[in-house]
């Protein structure tokens, strides 16, 4: 897969619908923003939370966004393997697949 051309399209089409339901994105937005917050929890080990949600969900726009992010944050290739180790554990063979997504996407995006 080509993630930055698969993020690039995922976001024309958030941009579409947000046009159709502002509302609801203006809500979403609003609550990332608070959930993204540094507080106890940095925002980077937020990111990795997300990761592991979305690598169970099975939501591949989400992935790539948040690896995005995850390296816009300075994670290592190190540190993303190691969390997807555990991602694999947890969720077994999906995960192990959707988690191989992930290592790609970093790749491709850093």
């Amino acid at each position: 897969m080509d993630w930055k051309s698969f993020i690039k399209e995922t976001r024309k089409k958030f941009a579409n619908l947000n046009k159709e339901i502002p509302g609801t994105f203006e809500g979403f937005n609003l609550m990332g923003k608070e959930a993204k917050k540094n507080g106890i929890v940095d925002e980077k080990t937020k990111e990795f939370v997300a990761l592991g949600i979305a690598i169970s969900t099975k939501c591949e726009s989400c992935i790539g966004m948040h690896v995005e992010a995850l390296i816009r944050l300075g994670t290592s290739r190190e540190e993303l393997v190691e969390v997807l180790a555990m991602c694999s554990y947890m969720g077994g063979g999906p995960s192990i697949t959707f988690s191989a997504k992930a290592l790609e996407a970093y790749e491709q995006l850093k």
